[in-house]
């Protein structure tokens, strides 16, 4: 229950506990502290963004979890991945709304901040926190699975057991999957104007060793592959959309970049359409293609690598280790977007002092240095000793709660704020947000009981931290009281 404000607190202007966790800050705020830039350079245009968007988002998805995810929805794995796209097209659709509107690097928890006031915000960058750190030691752990079959391709050598899983599978720690990681860090510390270009190369590299396996596996596509089509029946296919939505996870990274793009009311709203339009028309072409040129049921027998379908296919090892080559610099691209994405929402909480000041100090390049070595070494940790798993399950629920919230903000600011300026609008609003707040939710209650105890044990320690440190040190503790009005 709030505390009452007392007659001597009304007096000397001191906020209840409830105006304290509700307090909002504003649009104009937000976007003169993205027109100052606080440091962080404008240099990234519709292409920049664009290849941040497809470049976290095209990975693990289809390289590692479509092995996965064919065993439980059978050949309607392709219908498996649209209805996992359609989930994250309502969000989708919601975030380039409030991209274009409030393009702060903050992403969904600056967009929660404007609209649900400052406990929502953290409780959105606490699921955040877990979204991108978690996937990025996902991808990690998905990025050694291929180094050590790239490694056998060409040298007939595995890698030891021991430094390619955790102790939890049986190893001693997974040396590639924390090595990615550092790498990445190296590159985001040259910075940012490196590390999107060194970025853009290797997303046309995996586009491009996609496309070549869809090419080479039509060649062996064969329609008795598609019988039974819905083995499972709609339950498989429900079931795997749910596994498949890691694989949409990370086209929202192109807002974590609003405040280093040039002209971000204009480019953000497009970047983050036309990533999910490429990534989505991928994914079902290789599946469709995966799904046609092997017999379904042979996933489930443990040839569930793409690079091991091509050797099927063609019976020669060397477009498998073109594939698998391809997808290492795939994923590596992945784990350096997605933890450029993690360090920027850092930055922006702790520029509104819910988190220590260290993650928003910038260097001569515009570069959160300490930021960013801090959080790849904490992620780096979990990279190297959990296994994929656990680590997709914990990234999804925490990204599904996040996309609910922003088409709440969506719906929040049509109704408070109409007459600000929108560069898209979202189309059916208000019925698309809140399809998509049910889609998110569907999904989410679709998961085990243990996914749901770690979701539950990670929001106590936020909770924790919040009340022990950030709504005590919040910007907005010392300024005037932000009424309902965002």
């Amino acid at each position: 229950m709030l505390e009452q404000k007392t007659p001597a607190q009304v007096s000397a202007g001191v906020p209840t506990l409830g105006q304290r966790l509700s307090r909002r800050k504003p649009v104009e705020k937000l976007m003169a502290e993205t027109e100052n830039g606080h440091g962080l350079r404008r240099t990234m245009g519709f292409w920049q963004l664009s290849m941040i968007g497809i470049g976290a988002t095209l990975g693990t998805g289809i390289f590692v979890v479509l092995g996965e995810a064919v065993p439980v929805a059978g050949p309607a794995v392709v219908l498996a991945f649209v209805l996992a796209g359609v989930t994250a097209l309502f969000s989708a659709l919601a975030y380039a709304e409030m991209a274009g509107m409030i393009p702060a690097s903050g992403s969904a928890y600056s967009y929660s901040y404007a609209t649900m006031g400052e406990f929502m915000a953290w409780v959105c960058g606490w699921c955040l926190m877990l979204t991108y750190g978690v996937s990025v030691a996902a991808v990690g752990v998905g990025w050694g699975q291929y180094i050590n079959e790239l490694l056998h391709l060409t040298t007939g050598l595995s890698l030891p057991a021991t430094f390619l899983v955790g102790p939890l599978e049986g190893g001693l720690v997974n040396l590639p999957a924390a090595t990615v990681v550092l790498l990445s860090m190296f590159a985001l510390l040259a910075g940012v104007r490196e590390s999107t270009r060194a970025n853009a190369v290797m997303v046309v590299i995996k586009v491009a060793v996609l496309l070549m396996f869809v090419v080479i596996a039509f060649t062996a596509v064969q329609d008795g592959n598609f019988a039974p089509f819905m083995p499972m029946g709609m339950a498989g296919v429900s079931a795997a959309g749910a596994t498949l939505f890691f694989s949409y996870i990370g086209f929202d990274s192109a807002s974590t970049a609003s405040e280093e793009a040039k002209n971000p009311q204009r480019d953000l709203p497009r970047a983050i359409m036309f990533s999910m339009i490429v990534v989505t028309a991928i994914y079902c072409l290789v599946a469709f293609s995966a799904v046609g040129a092997l017999e379904w049921t042979e996933f489930a027998e443990g040839r569930t690598s793409l690079a091991g379908i091509l050797t099927v296919v063609t019976g020669t090892p060397i477009w498998a280790i073109v594939f698998a080559a391809g997808a290492v610099l795939a994923l590596a691209s992945v784990v350096l977007v997605v933890l450029y994405s993690q360090t920027r929402i850092l930055y922006a909480m702790s520029r509104d002092g819910l988190i220590p000041k260290v993650f928003s100090r910038v260097d001569a390049k515009g570069t959160p240095r300490a930021n960013t070595v801090i959080t790849s070494v904490f992620i780096a940790l979990p990279a190297a000793f959990i296994p994929l798993g656990p680590l997709a399950d914990a990234t999804a629920i925490g990204t599904l709660f996040a996309f609910a919230l922003v088409n709440v903000a969506v719906l929040v600011l049509r109704r408070s704020r109409p007459e600000l300026p929108r560069a898209f609008r979202m189309p059916g609003a208000p019925m698309t947000p809140l399809l998509g707040v049910l889609a998110c939710a569907y999904l989410m209650f679709s998961m085990s009981l243990s996914v749901w105890i770690s979701f539950g044990l990670w929001s106590v320690l936020g909770l924790a931290v919040y009340f022990g440190y950030g709504m005590r040190r919040s910007v907005l503790e010392t300024e005037p009281m932000v009424e309902a009005r965002a």
